[in-house]
């Protein structure tokens, strides 16, 4: 047995037998584990354990998380470094692709895409400062951040447009 309840019986045998009062039970503080992670957004997987209250009781790394079922114990989502970009252009598929950072491959996030959510590159910015905007008669937008730019290049602004150029 869990010290967590063995601690909840031994107060709630000393309530029955009239030891202690409700209230003085209600004052007494069981111990809780707060494990890494925060709860995914929508339930996507099948719960580890239907009915549970805090995450100690929840087996492995599941954390204890309530949706409209009730509380239930399943995996934690995680938030990967970095920013989501701005979107390119309109709007994207109005489709869920996923919920969480941790529905993603890799690096990828779960982003906006003006309608619904997919996986992509996180916005990146590398080290560097741009330099003055080079003069270009071709107006276009080789690149949107950082990311998009190899290696140590960065994504710079032109005269007309944006393009990967090396940092000053």
């Amino acid at each position: 047995m869990k010290t967590g309840e063995t601690c909840y019986l031994l107060v709630l045998s000393c309530v029955l037998i009239g030891w202690l009062d409700a209230t003085d039970a209600t004052r007494i503080d069981l111990p809780t584990e707060v494990k890494p992670g925060h709860c995914p957004k929508k339930l996507q997987v099948t719960p580890s354990k239907r009915v549970c209250s805090n995450d100690h009781e929840c087996p492995s790394n599941d954390k204890c998380c309530v949706f409209s079922c009730g509380a239930v114990c399943v995996p934690p989502a995680f938030t990967k470094p970095g920013v989501c970009p701005r979107r390119k252009t309109g709007m994207g598929t109005c489709a869920e692709y996923c919920a969480n950072d941790s529905d993603c491959p890799g690096v990828e996030k779960c982003c906006s895409n003006g309608c619904g959510h997919e996986c992509v590159k996180p916005y990146i910015v590398k080290p560097g400062r741009c330099q003055l905007p080079k003069t270009t008669h071709m107006c276009a937008e080789f690149c949107y951040h950082d990311g998009d730019c190899p290696e140590e290049q960065k994504c710079c602004r032109t005269t007309c447009g944006s393009a990967c150029s090396d940092p000053c």
